[in-house]
């Protein structure tokens, strides 16, 4: 066969090829579910201002435009909220996803395998989203569960947020994320980098570098004790500096941010000077820590609701370890003054909750903590929208009604800018463009509307 004749017979396969192509991908935009969204008032994330009569249009699971009064397209399936205040996905970034803490916890890290912990994160993903939380950071698990569950979800096996997960919490050996604290001797050997235990620069490069081989999203250290750890410590420093510096430097090669448990001074302090993103907790922060936050520009993640769940548990007979009850006693009530003199004195503020902790579900109630404690409705509603999207590095993505973002997308009966309680009472779920929640039943427009 001639040169001519093959090149010949190439170019019509080729030709072939491209049309079935291009049909394929008219097709395709053709199929995309196209949507408009009324929303009768509509949350604003960067000015924090509620907007009135706007349509959301909503391509393929991203938002296409967003626009003044009602304007249904043709080609557009109608999403009726007129009656409703709409507003981004909501986001959590201290979650523990294969936790819920109960007084057996501290047994079923002997009688539970990874496989139960990831049945349980099925359905704490569920109640999560179905809490309105639509993208969640995970901050420490079992067995790399989380990484599965992202998957998992991402790939639509199950419902659940989106998922940023750091993998296994990174400690000091008998550090508050060392997973043998309060074995017995004969139990609890010597842990390393994988099991997420450092001593030292070299294992604290490991143990980062063994973060991104398991495939983590950030790193979360526990740069002080803390409260439900069987360890007498709530607040002592547990890395040093230089262990600090190799964590930071590391996971900035791989494009890690690093968020950081700590309720002690010291050990927080450490950690900022290092370059840490953020700071979880911070329950013994003052004013030379508040300061030294805003100068380096630290996030600060408070969890009021699991300060206020410990407290309440700690008067529980037999509930913790006793070892544990002091420090729940002791740390819990704390928190929300330290949160309310940040806030304050103007350190950036990311809203989390810890749960697994507290309920997975009941996320919304540290909203109602933080505007009980002296923050402004609007900036708390912020503080889980906007702020999260950057702390996480995603505004180009997440946390706002804008075009190009995902459609991550909520509705309330009221208006939350009024009543913050509204938000634990979700009523209109999107993320993604697929609506998993919507009103049982039609709410005529209210007056202005």
């Amino acid at each position: 066969m001639s040169t001519t004749t093959k090149r010949g017979r190439f170019g019509i396969r080729a030709a072939i090829f491209t049309s079935v192509l291009l049909a394929t991908l008219g097709a395709a935009q053709a199929s995309a579910e196209s949507l408009a969204i009324y929303a009768g008032k509509m949350f604003d994330s960067e000015s924090g201002e509620i907007l009135e009569n706007r349509t959301i249009h909503v391509v393929d699971g991203r938002i296409e435009s967003v626009q003044k009064g009602f304007a249904k397209r043709d080609r557009e399936k109608l999403v009726d909220l007129r009656g409703y205040t709409v507003l981004p996905g909501l986001m959590d970034m201290h979650t523990h996803l294969v936790t819920e803490f109960g007084p057996r916890t501290y047994v079923e890290r002997f009688t539970w395998n990874p496989a139960d912990y990831a049945l349980r994160g099925v359905d704490t993903a569920h109640r999560t989203l179905m809490a309105g939380f639509t993208t969640v950071r995970d901050l420490g698990d079992t067995g790399n569960v989380t990484v599965s569950l992202r998957e998992a979800i991402g790939n639509g096996t199950v419902d659940g947020p989106r998922i940023f997960t750091s993998g296994k919490s990174i400690a000091t050996t008998g550090g508050h994320a060392d997973p043998t604290n309060g074995y017995r001797i004969d139990l609890m050997g010597q842990p390393g980098p994988v099991e997420g235990v450092v001593n030292g620069v070299a294992s604290a490069r490991e143990a980062v570098r063994q973060r991104y081989k398991d495939g983590a999203d950030l790193i979360k250290i526990t740069a002080t004790g803390g409260v439900l750890s069987v360890a007498k410590s709530g607040q002592n420093p547990q890395f040093m500096k230089d262990e600090l510096e190799a964590i930071v430097s590391t996971a900035k090669d791989y494009g890690f941010t690093v968020a950081v448990h700590a309720h002690g001074k010291e050990g927080m302090e450490r950690a900022i000077r290092a370059g840490v993103d953020s700071i979880e907790h911070g329950t013994y922060m003052d004013g030379e820590t508040i300061e030294l936050m805003r100068r380096h520009g630290t996030w600060y993640v408070p969890t009021l609701l699991a300060g206020d769940w410990v407290t309440e548990k700690s008067r529980v007979e037999g509930f913790f370890p006793e070892i544990v009850r002091t420090k729940a006693a002791t740390i819990g009530p704390l928190i929300r003054d330290t949160f309310a003199e940040a806030y304050r004195r103007g350190v950036k503020i990311a809203f989390g909750t810890d749960s697994g902790v507290s309920r997975h579900g009941d996320n919304a109630q540290e909203f109602a903590l933080m505007v009980a404690a002296g923050m402004t409705p609007a900036d708390a509603l912020r503080s889980a929208t906007w702020n999260a999207a950057e702390l996480l590095q995603v505004q180009d993505q997440l946390g706002s009604i804008s075009a190009g973002k995902h459609a991550d997308i909520i509705a309330v009966a009221g208006d939350p800018l009024q009543d913050i309680t509204q938000l634990e009472r979700v009523r209109f779920i999107m993320k993604g463009g697929k609506i998993y929640k919507r009103p049982a039943a039609p709410r005529k427009a209210t007056a202005g509307q």
